[in-house]
């Protein structure tokens, strides 16, 4: 029996290429529904209707498993809403019947019986103790079914069924190309402000936190998972028992994420790469006043690349202190992550983060000059990465860095790296993106560090500038590489226009400083 099964799983793995030729044909006929405008729509629709093939597959193997075993298998979605009740028969229900079955709260379910609609039903599921049912309801809070012709999207579901996600194999093939839809809706997310971290640079980050097993890991601006993703690949190398993989699965990753289609992607991304049950909150991150976030709320490590030129409503800049309120993102988030980052009490080793920051981070004064005086008095700021030109390109030229820093005590000192560009090339764009192995200079470095031409340090105390009543001046953190020799007649156009635009930053983060302290 099991090389029959063995045989049967292999006759139906799927090819990368038959794969993507699925993904092509399903997104070609999605081009057709008039429901739809752009992959943004066409990529969460794909989304939902893969997550239910997966969880089905899954389910039908954890069903044969404890059938073996003898034991009794309550599924996460019962008869008439699993796919293979209405999905998996090709000729199953269809067109405006099956665009009522999903869409409304009550409708003609496919055993021909009136109940609950498909989404009504999905977003009912609850449990008691945390398990799959909780993920799938959470999911389908903000996921609709935006086609409106029920025959195309019949076409598009038979076409999904063609995939098996019962074989491991054929999960990898399906995660990479996934990856690579996940980077088109990238670029088509990018027109409407929103920038996510290449994974060169992702991988760079867990690299050097180097996270461990018994760990909590938080990434409370999750986006579509890179982070978790990563960190939970990481993690994986470090499991040799079965505890350790159960460990793993639970109670170990946490992500936060409150757009409806990241969400999504986010938790479709994590369960086809292994993770069983996501923990991802679909609320705001700064929705709670940081006076009331303790000890039980703080976790081990945080990576993260929080959103940044984004403003937030009044109500969630009263959970700031009278001082640090601010409208930029970027601080809120810096100062969440502060908060959250585990205190060294009890012999807790204490906890650490690498993050994204656009520049503006390193040189405002005001507010953004009080939450670094913080950071550099509270918390360990032991490492900047400056980053080189267009990591975001073409999404955004805002030059970035990268901190890392820890709750081991106060700072002393601090490393900065200047991450370089590849020999002659001025910046990265959409088709020569960020490499991992651009990487291996500073990785080398890292734990055996000296100042070069790429590295250079500098003393908190010298950047602390106070006058001679003790009241603070300014932080500012963008310190230039002492061995860089700028020529501005012979400097790249690239290299002007970011030198443009960082002024350009400091300039509006003095407006807004004024600003703040115009509103009454």
């Amino acid at each position: 029996m099991p090389k029959q099964k063995l045989k049967k799983a292999d006759l139906s793995q799927s090819t990368a290429q038959q794969l993507g030729s699925i993904v092509k044909s399903c997104r070609d006929i999605m081009r057709k529904d008039k429901g739809l405008n752009g992959d943004l729509d066409r990529l969460p629709m794909l989304t939902w209707i893969m997550f239910l093939k997966f969880l089905d597959d899954m389910e039908s193997i954890r069903a044969e498993e404890a059938k073996l075993a003898g034991k009794r298998f309550r599924p996460a979605i019962e008869t008439p809403y699993r796919w293979r009740d209405w999905g998996a028969n090709p000729q199953g229900i269809t067109g405006s019947e099956l665009i009522a079955f999903i869409n409304q709260d009550e409708a003609i379910r496919p055993d021909g019986k009136r109940g609950e609609g498909l989404f009504a039903y999905l977003r009912s599921l609850r449990s008691a103790n945390g398990d799959r049912r909780d993920v799938i309801a959470k999911v389908f809070q903000g996921t609709f079914n935006r086609m409106t012709n029920g025959y195309l999207l019949r076409d598009v579901v038979n076409k999904i069924n063609e995939i098996h996600f019962t074989s491991k194999d054929e999960i990898h093939t399906l995660g990479l190309l996934y990856e690579s839809m996940l980077r088109e809706m990238r670029d088509s997310a990018g027109d409407s402000g929103e920038f996510y971290t290449p994974r060169p640079l992702v991988k760079f980050i867990v690299t050097v936190i180097n996270p461990c097993l018994g760990e909590t890991i938080l990434d409370p601006a999750a986006g579509t998972g890179g982070f978790l993703v990563e960190a939970f690949t990481h993690l994986q190398k470090q499991c040799k028992k079965t505890e350790d993989f159960n460990h793993l699965q639970k109670g170990t990753l946490f992500g936060i994420e409150p757009k409806p289609l990241p969400y999504l992607l986010c938790q479709m991304n994590l369960l086809l790469h292994g993770l069983e049950s996501p923990d991802i909150d679909p609320e705001n991150a700064l929705r709670f006043p940081l006076r009331e976030i303790g000890d039980k709320d703080r976790v081990d490590i945080i990576m993260t690349n929080p959103p940044f030129g984004g403003e937030e409503e009044r109500g969630i800049l009263s959970n700031f202190p009278e001082d640090k309120k601010t409208a930029e993102t970027a601080l809120l988030f810096l100062q969440l992550i502060m908060r959250k980052l585990r205190r060294p009490v009890g012999g807790a080793k204490p906890g650490r983060c690498g993050m994204v920051v656009p520049n503006g981070t390193l040189f405002g004064d005001g507010v953004c000059a009080r939450i670094k005086e913080e950071l550099l008095k509270e918390f360990n700021l032991h490492t900047i990465v400056r980053l080189p030109n267009g990591v975001f390109a073409p999404y955004t030229s805002i030059p970035t860095n990268l901190l890392f820093f820890d709750r081991s005590g106060p700072t002393n000192e601090i490393w900065y790296y200047e991450q370089p560009l590849p020999e002659a090339r001025k910046t990265y764009t959409k088709t020569q993106p960020m490499r991992f192995e651009e990487f291996e200079g500073c990785l080398a470095w890292w734990n055996k560090r000296e100042v070069n031409e790429q590295a250079w340090q500098v003393y908190a105390r010298d950047v602390l500038k106070y006058d001679a009543d003790g009241n603070l001046i300014s932080v500012n953190l963008d310190i230039k590489n002492p061995e860089a020799k700028e020529d501005l007649e012979h400097m790249p156009p690239q290299k002007l226009v970011d030198d443009i635009l960082a002024k350009e930053q400091k300039i509006m983060a003095l407006i807004s400083e004024v600003r703040e302290q115009l509103v009454p």
